[in-house]
């Protein structure tokens, strides 16, 4: 049987000896447990030295949850050599009640909706190679008076009628530098945690950041480039006015003309086409130009997938962008998909290693239980490489089943001898 303490000991620069040993056995436990995955549901499945109050006293300690996860993805993960990305993504977790820290309502795509929960943003080290994600960093988004004020005013501006006024822009209005962006709060939220990352990351080569179409848009792009040296990848509306690169004849006094035609995606021209795939009924077209956007402070490497239905002719298409004009294609299109690394991530979290189980309601174990669900999915990871040298196809609940049986098997055993000891006494 796998030694989890082994596996953990790369953690002693950077928490004691105790705190190891606390973590080993709720480890053991969690990989372990059926049911919900709470305080007194783990200390019912620990071993010895595993009691309640161990538990209590392991999730009301400050824990450098950062620190902890490079450690032990850097020694147990990472292979020399390898190509990395940064995927970032946030996720909700709903709660109940009205005590437990953070809690507001968060809009989850589960559901479709604003819901009452508690909001999560992670950032996660990708490998293109093995095509896994292993989180980094885990924080809470917890927004403040003057944000949930803000955010109202700006919902009351939007449905507020405006009179219509002349068309061009107003007289006296003078063009903005569009990488002076507005700061909100998220941004800068999300800014900390790349400013840190970064510090981290110094040794390894990542070039990308990858972000779901919530962060398409120009003040997400500037908050990349100006707090990272990595470049952003992220998706567009699917109805973004995008504009070609004008390539006519320049006036010779005045402004040089930037925008050409606009882009129209029921006709791209054949020119931008550079890969086509035909499987089944389904005829799937890449295009790939820079481009420009009016809201972008900068060009864009924007790539256009349309799937077409030669039987039906129904049509649809995504738009994918990058900050880095160089990066080709297919590596855009691949970068992108390995986003969804993550959600797997919060999927298993969420599943087995008790993201939405949890019933800490104070700041300290609300992040200690949230940081531990996914240092699990870390763990999960170490331990089923070594699982799948024997059976390639296993995942985690074979793991979980493979820890319950030895754990019934230790507990036969030494009820059979228990009972022999008694025998031998009587």
């Amino acid at each position: 049987m796998i030694d989890i303490l082994s596996l953990l000991l790369c953690f002693d620069q950077a928490v004691d000896k105790t705190t190891v040993k606390q973590l080993s056995r709720i480890a053991l436990a969690l990989l372990t447990m059926t049911g919900r995955v709470t305080m007194r549901g783990i200390s019912r499945w620990t071993e010895k030295g595993g009691s309640y109050r161990t538990v209590q006293r392991f999730f009301r300690q400050v824990v450098p949850w950062a620190t902890v996860h490079w450690l032990f993805v850097s020694h147990q993960l990472l292979r020399g050599g390898g190509e990395y990305i940064i995927a970032g993504d946030e996720t909700v977790v709903t709660k109940a009640g009205k005590q437990t820290y953070g809690l507001d309502r968060f809009f989850s795509s589960i559901y479709g909706r604003p819901v009452p929960g508690l909001a999560f943003f992670a950032l996660s080290l990708v490998s293109v190679e093995e095509r896994q994600s292993y989180p980094l960093m885990v924080e809470q988004r917890v927004r403040s008076d003057e944000e949930k004020q803000a955010a109202k005013t700006k919902r009351k501006a939007k449905k507020a009628t405006k009179p219509k006024g002349k068309p061009g822009r107003p007289k006296g209005c003078k063009q903005k530098d569009k990488t002076v962006v507005e700061w909100t709060p998220e941004l800068l939220f999300i800014k900390s945690m790349l400013l840190r990352l970064v510090a981290q990351l110094a040794k390894l080569p990542v070039k990308y950041v990858v972000m779901d179409g919530h962060f398409g848009n120009n003040n997400a792009l500037q908050m990349v480039r100006q707090a990272t040296p990595w470049h952003l990848i992220s998706k567009l509306r699917h109805d973004a006015a995008l504009y070609f690169l004008y390539d006519g004849e320049q006036k010779p006094v005045g402004r040089h003309r930037w925008y050409g035609n606009k882009v129209n995606y029921r006709a791209l021209p054949e020119k931008y086409l550079v890969k086509s795939a035909k499987e089944a009924q389904i005829l799937t077209q890449t295009y790939q130009a820079t481009m420009l956007h009016k809201s972008f402070a900068q060009p864009l490497n924007v790539v256009i997938v349309v799937k077409r239905n030669l039987v039906t002719n129904a049509c649809a298409h995504v738009v994918l962008f990058s900050s880095d004009l160089a990066l080709t294609h297919d590596k855009l299109v691949d970068y992108y998909v390995l986003r969804f690394q993550l959600e797997f991530n919060f999927r298993d979290a969420k599943q087995f290693w008790g993201l939405e189980d949890f019933m800490n309601i104070k700041q300290v174990p609300v992040t200690n239980a949230v940081n531990l669900a996914f240092f699990m999915c870390n763990l999960s990871q170490v331990l089923l490489r070594q699982l799948r040298m024997e059976s390639p196809d296993c995942g985690i609940l074979d793991l979980k089943a493979l820890f319950r049986g030895r754990r019934y098997a230790v507990e036969t055993i030494g009820h059979k001898l228990r009972l022999f000891k008694d025998s031998q006494i009587e």
